[in-house]
């Protein structure tokens, strides 16, 4: 039993056990959204959010928040539709996307590393500011006419798997082993767990922050490029609303708001779990106009369900600690609580 305590700790797999329930409970409601292809086409529906959560990540483990995510990946996206557009190879609009999301990055990190400025106000001004810019440049205008070589490598496919969801994978599998098997990733729990600890053994803080807010930032353009690759037009809201799925798609996954908790395959299930929520509306036949407030009440639902789980957990590992600890027989040398409360009289 205390290793079934210890796997369910797991906050993954909890995730997972909701997302199977979920999936179980939908499927019997609507046999077609268990089936293959809803399946491998709701995992490659998340891939934007997916990434966009992976970078999300790196910023709440140092116990900030980066908002301005949605605007990002809008100005890049127009970035990518103009210079597609106006023909230029596309082996430099990916690196200038991408340089986009980093220039960026760079500056709502140095604002709230170096000037103090909590990360929710930063990247809050950021969002409006980015907004404005990606309006101006595009003159209000929707981007249209991509060339259709960018649109069909959406569709193109290794081992029955899209590109995007390949790229997808990658830089998942990347993000895991440098926060877990390199010291300067796990310099990121540290900051977000004790800060000024962090600073006192002389980690760079200040660098980490910074280089949290890039990762952010470059995956919201990566985000961006997906985007236009899979729609093929660039609306003038691209982007619009979706820092706050972002958000919520890491917290869903374990990430913690208060930083130095969760890895980014949580995060990445969380993407996934939601996206799976939003969808099954359609195949739960419920009015369209219901999304949002369904899909928030069952965000809430799921996220304090996990909560009370893990407390759950915590709670009969204690119990199972202390258990053991009564049963174990007094080593030799050892004196008992009796016994001292006797010497101490």
């Amino acid at each position: 039993m205390s290793f079934l305590v210890r796997l369910m700790k797991i906050r993954e797999l909890s995730i997972l056990l909701f997302m199977i329930v979920f999936f179980i409970f939908v499927g019997s409601v609507n046999h077609e959204f268990i089936a293959g292809d809803t399946i491998s086409l709701l995992v490659k529906a998340s891939v934007i959010l997916l990434v966009m959560a992976i970078g999300q990540s790196f910023v709440l483990y140092t116990a900030n928040i980066d908002v301005s995510v949605g605007s990002i990946m809008g100005l890049s996206a127009a970035v990518c539709g103009v210079l597609l557009t106006s023909n230029v190879n596309i082996g430099l609009v990916i690196p200038i996307v991408l340089l986009v999301g980093a220039a960026v990055g760079i500056i709502n990190g140095v604002g709230v590393a170096y000037f103090k400025i909590p990360s929710i106000i930063m990247t809050l001004g950021m969002l409006g500011i980015i907004r404005g810019a990606m309006l101006i440049f595009t003159a209000g205008m929707w981007i249209e006419d991509i060339p259709n070589f960018y649109k069909k490598l959406a569709n193109v496919k290794l081992i029955g798997i899209s590109l995007p969801v390949w790229v997808t994978a990658v830089i998942l599998v990347i993000a895991h082993l440098f926060l877990t098997k390199t010291k300067f990733g796990r310099y990121f729990y540290a900051v977000g767990d004790n800060e000024d600890g962090a600073r006192l053994v002389g980690l760079p803080v200040e660098k980490v922050k910074v280089l949290a807010f890039i990762f952010s930032g470059i995956s919201a353009s990566i985000a961006g490029l997906v985007f236009v690759m899979n729609i093929g037009f660039v609306p003038n809201q691209t982007g619009s609303g979706i820092e706050l799925q972002v958000i919520a798609a890491a917290v869903l996954g374990g990430v913690s708001l208060t930083g130095g908790i969760g890895t980014v395959y949580g995060a990445a299930l969380g993407a996934i779990f939601f996206t799976v929520i939003n969808n099954s509306l359609v195949y739960l036949k419920i009015p369209a106009y219901w999304n949002n407030a369904i899909s928030g009440l069952l965000l809430i639902i799921i996220v304090v369900g996990d909560s009370k789980f893990q407390q759950y957990l915590l709670r009969r590992s204690a119990q199972n600690h202390q258990a053991i600890k009564l049963d174990m027989p007094m080593v030799k040398g050892e004196v008992s609580d009796d016994k001292q409360n006797k010497a101490i009289t």
